[in-house]
């Protein structure tokens, strides 16, 4: 039986003369945080400091004994972040030049000093650069001519911080006769009937070659065996009434264990395990009278995707574990989301990733690495990319989280909108991979998911490759230069990217900006802001609906909270506005969940992990039921959303209410809505009336609620906010508390910022609407010491301007 040892022990990294404690997996970064020579990348300013690890060759050693029983020894890195020499005594084992590959070297019966030398990444950029040519990209860095995390370079959202290491597990095998090279399991289901036709690939010693092997495989209480003599077998099992995997609000999440066994006789040689799940998913781009359309269908039913968009959960991928994918992706979930699509500008995450999606019924939406630069087609990276994708495809298509591929982030659209189709002059510039080159080796290695070629992407050069009528688009127009009401303008076929901005929470800029005197243009700030004219697009979002506060002192305190606040206001006009359009449009996929540092961000979860009000927004936005008000060409509209498997018959209260809380007119509504399905209905005005001065409009049904106010904040005669704070106890849990909240006034959009309190501090409630006379309970957990006068120092609300 094949015996692996992991190489986690034992290394060091040369710096200078010294050889540090290395760990593996890792990187320089954090080898050299580890021994306190180089400042928190994080911290203030510190990016910059630490900016010379980037440029610098570094050495990782150790001693390697590779002596065995058996016949043949491998010396495997899953991941060398990125071009590396590999030595054994002194005599060169191979070169790599791809973080998202796995290689592999036949190191039989060495022992000797180890060595992985990894140039700076730059160098090996630049070279590829003199040998292919420039080409466009929305950075100034070279990553489009390296296989590497592009946002190692610096995003809008992220630091440079160009790190090298084994970032991913090293290992030696110890194997004899044969070892299982490659498995590539194709799950369909048909009928009543699951099927599982495995192929699989092995790799046999000198003394194997020819040799009758025979492949066991397993799953759900049904066994195959075949014998062969070559080095490819196929192995078919079919599973009567197998139990289907759903996406999570559809059904259950039932996964198989798949064991497959190569034997030589009665003797095992190798083992492979994972598990898999029963379903069908389609991706249907039918023309129909408004465009062309982009609809996930699983297990035969169409649904609307609650999607958010990932990004690396760090910068340094290393750092991530499997107990950190899982918070993350729990977080997701409780939010009601349902897609989580991997953008091209990361990485194939860790199995950890897709097995907690698996889990959970997260769908993943994984791009090919491509983001935002036009990327030579030619060699060295031409091989690359194929070996890169045609490894990755087969090592992730088990999960039946996975639903579909996707070519490349932005680039089909760069090409006909960013100035590159001139620049180029007829250069190769991904085109070739992203309609060629991909869909071929999605289409021989897994044919069960759906391919497209980019996101955005019409389906064709017929339409513009963002036009909203055709295909996904990503929505970027709001958030650069107009107000986000202007969401409501379009009802794209398909949301794949829309976002707007806000900072951490407040506990997280003073860790990442310790001694700072806050203010939106303080120099940590500033720093820790990396999209063009952040901050103005900030302020200009608050302006058009407050009067902005002028950033200093206690009115830091206000912009915060203003900012946070349009930022879950802007996305949830968008999702009300679209989800409210099904089955037009079909999905929105959030910019974005996760943070990879502290940064004010499009995202929901700040990079300390701490919720921003969005968080909680797109837990209302994404329920499976949404009550919503919304201006339209025809009125105020009342919009209501059923996902769930259940017709709704919604009992609706709407009322026209003055601005001290009396109620100027009421009319109840009874609203159908069938399983799945979505309503628009026009307020009766003639019963109802229009809002006038000082007045606006809620609406109530079954525990959810919406408003809608005619003016924005700034004109609306608010009254001073005022409400009882008490905090009562959880019994058992002495860190656990629930603030109770009574309003006296209108007080809208309350929010309590529970890092306010402590900084580990949590709250289940967002952002929260009350009349005179309701009351609301927030559960703050981690809070030792709680006290009502804290507590309403950490709530927030709007204010009369």
């Amino acid at each position: 039986m094949k015996d692996v040892t992991l190489l986690s022990d034992g290394w060091g990294l040369r710096h200078e003369d010294a050889v540090l404690p290395a760990r593996v997996p890792g990187c320089v970064h954090s080898d050299l945080l580890a021994a306190g020579l180089i400042p928190d990348p994080f911290i203030g300013a510190n990016e910059h400091e630490v900016a010379w690890v980037g440029d610098r060759a570094w050495t990782y050693v150790a001693r390697l004994t590779a002596g065995t029983a058996h016949e043949r020894t491998d010396l495997v890195f899953d991941g060398l972040d990125t071009a590396a020499e590999i030595t054994l005594d002194g005599e060169t084992l191979g070169r790599t030049r791809n973080m998202h590959r796995s290689y592999r070297f036949d190191v039989t019966g060495r022992t000797g000093e180890l060595q992985v030398r990894f140039a700076p990444a730059r160098e090996e950029a630049e070279a590829v650069r003199k040998t292919v040519g420039d080409r466009p990209n929305v950075y100034p860095e070279p990553s489009q001519y390296i296989r590497k995390m592009a946002c190692s370079f610096g995003w809008d959202w992220g630091p440079t911080v160009v790190t090298a290491g084994m970032w991913r597990p090293v290992r030696l095998e110890h194997w004899s006769t044969a070892r299982i090279s490659q498995v590539r399991p194709l799950v369909t289901v048909s009928g009543n009937r699951g099927r599982v036709e495995i192929h699989l690939t092995v790799e046999r010693t000198a003394g194997g070659s020819g040799r009758p092997l025979t492949a066991r495989a397993s799953v759900a209480g049904v066994d195959t065996e075949v014998t062969f003599e070559d080095g490819h077998a196929l192995l078919e099992l079919d599973v009567p009434d197998p139990r289907l995997w759903w996406p999570r609000g559809y059904g259950e999440q039932p996964l198989y264990d798949l064991t497959l066994t190569l034997a030589d006789g009665d003797a095992a040689l190798d083992t492979w395990q994972r598990r898999i799940g029963f379903r069908t998913i389609e991706l249907d781009r039918s023309a129909d009278e408004h465009g062309t359309g982009f609809t996930l269908v699983v297990n035969g039913v169409r649904l609307f995707a609650r999607g958010v968009n990932w990004i690396p959960d760090d910068v340094l991928p290393s750092r991530v574990t499997p107990e950190r994918y899982r918070h993350r992706l729990t977080q997701a979930a409780e939010a009601n989301i349902d897609l989580v699509r991997i953008w091209g500008g990361g990485i194939y995450e860790d199995d950890a990733f897709y097995d907690v999606c698996d889990e959970l019924g997260l769908m993943v939406w994984q791009d090919f690495l491509f983001a935002c630069s036009a990327y030579p087609e030619e060699q060295p990276l031409r091989g690359e990319v194929e070996a890169e994708a045609r490894e990755n495809v087969v090592r992730l298509m088990p999960h039946p989280s996975l639903v579909l591929w996707n070519g490349n982030n932005e680039n089909l659209w760069g090409f006909r909108d960013w100035g590159w189709e001139p620049e180029l002059a007829g250069d190769s510039w991904g085109e070739g991979y992203y309609l060629g080159l991909l869909p071929r080796v999605v289409a021989e290695l897994d044919p069960t998911r759906p391919y497209t070629a980019g996101s955005p992407w019409s389906g064709s050069w017929d339409h513009h490759p963002n036009d909203p009528a055709h295909g996904t688009h990503h929505s970027w127009e709001v958030w650069n230069r107009r107000d986000f009401a202007e969401y409501r303008d379009s009802v794209p076929r398909f949301v794949a990217e829309f976002g707007w901005q806000a900072p951490p929470a407040l506990a997280t800029l003073r860790r990442a900006l310790p001694g700072e005197d806050l203010a939106p243009d303080s120099p940590g700030m500033l720093h820790h802001q990396k999209a063009e004219d952040g901050n103005g697009k900030l302020n200009r979002g608050v302006e058009r609906h407050f009067v902005l506060p002028d950033g200093t002192g206690d009115a830091f305190d206000r912009w915060h909270y203003l900012t946070q606040l349009v930022q879950a206001r802007a996305v949830a006009a968008g999702i009300e506005h679209w989800r409210s359009h099904w089955p037009r449009c079909a999905g929105t996929v959030v910019w974005q969940l996760n943070d990879c540092w502290p940064v004010s961000s499009w995202a929901a979860i700040d990079g300390d992990g701490r919720l921003k009000p969005l968080y909680h927004e797109l837990r209302r936005l994404y329920a499976d039921r949404l009550l919503t008000l919304q201006p339209a060409p025809e009125g105020v509209v009342l919009g209501l959303v059923n996902q769930s498997a259940e017709p709704w018959r919604a009992e609706v209260t709407v009322r026209r209410t003055n601005s001290d809380g009396t109620v100027a007119a009421q009319v109840p509504l009874t609203v159908e809505v069938a399983a799945r399905d979505a309503v628009r209905t026009p307020l009766p005005v003639d019963a109802l009336g229009l809002p006038g001065d000082g007045q606006f409009l809620v609406a109530d049904a079954d525990g959810l609620r919406a408003v809608h106010f005619p003016v924005p904040d700034r004109e609306f005669p608010y009254p001073r906010p005022g409400f009882d704070v008490r905090v009562e106890p959880i019994a058992g849990d002495a860190d656990t508390v629930d603030v109770v909240v009574t309003a006296h006034t209108l007080v809208r959009d309350l929010f309590l910022q529970p890092d306010r309190l402590a900084p580990d501090a949590v709250a289940d409630t967002g952002l929260v609407t009350l009349l005179p006379g309701e009351e609301t309970r927030i559960r703050v957990g981690g809070w030792p010491g709680p006290d009502a006068g804290r507590a309403r120092a950490a709530l927030f609300c709007v204010e009369p301007a």
